[in-house]
């Protein structure tokens, strides 16, 4: 059994690029195999392994410059879901292609879900679904608009047609 962990974080990082190697090399070492990606902005990935060399990367990455709130995701896999590990640079973990956006400096406020719930059952909450069309079909929050993207960096255009239609 494998585990595999969904990870990101947006944190500041000066020099993703001198992360890289250290990264890549910890996976190796303990077996790891999936993609990490590295920017400026923080880091994004999955990855799989046995518990202890996930458990072993986590603490790494949590040990990095503003990620110690590293959200992380797991599940198990009967067979090893990768064929490699990757480390990469980009210039966004998260592909939004639109210049300034600073994911660290301006933020919202997150929500326990108590208060998300009472958040999405007020009829003047709308909720748009800002993932690909192969993830909204699969499901999505009931009232939720569909913006019908391919990809996430198609949403600031469709936002921008459509920002007047929110008042």
């Amino acid at each position: 059994m494998f585990t595999v962990a969904a990870l990101y974080h947006f944190a500041t990082f000066e020099d993703p690029s001198a992360l890289r190697v250290p990264l890549l090399d910890l996976c190796n070492t303990q077996g790891i195999k999936g993609t990490l990606l590295l920017a400026q902005e923080g880091i994004n990935g999955t990855i799989a392994g046995t518990r202890s060399g996930i458990d072993a990367v986590i603490a790494c990455v949590r040990g990095l410059p503003g990620c110690a709130g590293l959200d992380v995701k797991f599940s198990n896999a009967a067979e090893m879901p990768f064929h490699r590990m990757k480390v990469r640079l980009k210039k966004e973990i998260v592909t939004l292609g639109v210049p300034g956006v600073d994911p660290v400096g301006k933020v919202g406020r997150y929500v326990e879900a108590p208060e998300w719930n009472a958040l999405i059952s007020d009829p003047d909450t709308i909720i748009i679904d800002t993932r690909n069309d192969y993830e909204v079909a699969i499901g999505t929050f009931r009232g939720a608009l569909d913006p019908k993207t391919k990809s996430f960096r198609e949403f600031p255009n469709w936002f921008r047609e459509h920002r007047a239609e929110f008042g």
